[in-house]
């Protein structure tokens, strides 16, 4: 464990826990300090029974896991592992279905597949599932025909109706995502651990992709590679049936932490170690509106032990993630903090590096990962948001190259996904263009990539990783 930091200011370092204990903290401390992006609740008394109501509810997760993820991820950080953050922009109350999350388990689990015999290092899966309802938004109110209307801010607040009626917040919704949440977690355990993510059967999945489409075919390479280890482990007697390594697998959940009232109603102190836990998900992380030093969010997000991520724009400054850093991780704890950059194709390689130095010459152990997916977001012709495929991936390349050029380790992705056969992102195997977009967009927020589109992006980034760590030991 890093010995405390000189810059950590008024914390307390616990020589027994992986964890530092702050001063002046509390789960409520977060209500003292300014904050962003809140829904305007019209019933302060049915919102506070709400909470009290998910408050006497059990955790959704546990300390433990919270720190196997933790440990996890400080592999990441030292160029051990990758990380795989992956699912949905906006889970839906009205699309929950075990089919739901089955499909979009699979999609995450064939990707990691690839990147694993890719890279030679394990793929920490984690989702945005089971708690990923609340949506940022740049207006507090949208104008619709001749209404100003409370913008949609997810499932868990409102109706992406438009009507007033559906928009205004409505605080039984957060006891519904808390039930939803736990269903899903039940789900995810129940398919990660009964076989479903057997590895014969992953890349079974992953030769249906390479057979089904032309494009498919250039990755027929890795997928004959795959069968032929796993034709390999058999003839040395490893029986993959009863093998625990080769059918279960852990994925982690995670959400952004935006509604604060809720991530406080479930936050609980660890009788083992302590300290405070946030048990709505393994993993919570700070978007790129809320992130100010003095903000409600980060307050709250620094006094819990959970794995915590923070979205780094192309505005940021060295300085700026310094302090993050040092407001966020100050014990400089590996594993701790994931700094996710959310870019744009075009600019990702010279607004990332600055910030890859300043964080290696300061010492700080953290993740990065990519959010390729925020940064080339537009608007087609028929005026639906849209992303394509293209960019998603150059944003990619032009984020490992940044890490080729400063030493450092590209250590993950962060995508908006889903198993199912929308058409909401453009190009892919499937080579969907403006036309297509209004067969299947039935996203409740921004687009997402279908399940072909996520795995060819899995084959191209494995690819782009694999030639970098290549010339870099050439």
């Amino acid at each position: 464990m890093p010995a405390a930091s000189s810059r950590q200011g008024s914390t307390q370092f616990d020589t027994d826990s992986i964890f530092y204990m702050p001063q002046q903290w509390s789960p409520s401390s977060w209500k003292d300090h300014p904050i962003k992006q809140q829904p305007a609740w019209p019933d302060e008394a049915a919102y506070d029974n709400a909470l009290k109501h998910v408050a006497s509810m059990p955790p959704l997760v546990f300390a433990g896991e919270a720190r196997s993820l933790q440990a996890n991820l400080a592999k990441v950080a030292a160029g051990n592992a990758f990380l795989l953050q992956a699912g949905d922009c906006a889970e839906s109350f009205e699309e929950f279905s075990a089919d739901n999350i089955r499909e979009k388990l699979r999609v995450i689990l064939q990707m990691a597949v690839v990147l694993t015999y890719s890279l030679g290092v394990p793929v920490v899966k984690v989702g945005r599932i089971a708690g990923q309802f609340a949506k940022p938004r740049s207006s507090d109110t949208e104008i619709v025909g001749d209404l100003e209307l409370p913008s949609f801010r997810g499932h868990i607040v409102n109706h992406p109706t438009t009507t007033e009626a559906a928009r205004l917040p409505d605080p039984d919704r957060l006891v519904q995502a808390y039930h939803q949440s736990a269903s899903t977690l039940n789900l995810v355990r129940a398919f990660t651990k009964g076989g479903f993510a057997a590895l014969d059967r992953v890349h079974a999945w992953n030769q249906e992709f390479v057979a089904s489409s032309e494009e498919g075919q250039r990755y027929d390479n890795m997928a004959t590679e795959i069968d032929r280890a796993l034709r390999f482990m058999s003839a040395i007697g490893m029986d993959t049936d009863t093998n625990s390594n080769l059918r279960e697998v852990d994925v982690w959940t995670s959400h952004e932490a935006l509604l604060l009232g809720y991530e406080e109603s479930l936050t609980r102190r660890d009788s083992t170690s302590g300290n405070w836990y946030d048990c709505s998900a393994h993993m919570l992380w700070i978007g790129e509106r809320t992130r100010e030093l003095d903000g409600a969010h980060v307050e709250f997000l620094r006094g819990v032990s959970n794995p915590i991520g923070c979205k780094v724009g192309p505005t940021m400054t060295g300085d700026e993630v310094i302090a993050l850093c040092e407001a966020l991780n100050p014990a400089m704890i590996p594993g701790r903090l994931t700094l996710i950059s959310r870019m744009g194709a075009d600019i990702v390689e010279d607004c990332l590096r600055p910030l890859l130095r300043a964080v290696k010459d300061a010492g700080h152990p953290v993740v990065w990962a990519c959010d390729p997916m925020h940064g080339n977001t537009f608007t087609a012709e028929n005026g639906r948001k849209t992303r394509h495929l293209d960019a998603v991936i150059a944003e990619i390349e032009g984020f490992v190259r940044a890490h080729r050029a400063e030493g450092t380790w590209p250590g993950g992705i962060h995508v908006e996904l889903t198993g199912d056969d929308v058409t909401e992102c453009l190009g892919g195997v499937d080579a969907i263009v403006d036309s297509d977009l209004d067969d299947r967009y039935e996203t409740i927020c921004d687009p997402r990539l279908n399940a072909r589109q996520g795995l060819e992006l899995a084959f191209r980034t494995a690819e782009s990783i694999r030639d970098s760590l290549n010339t870099s030991n050439s």
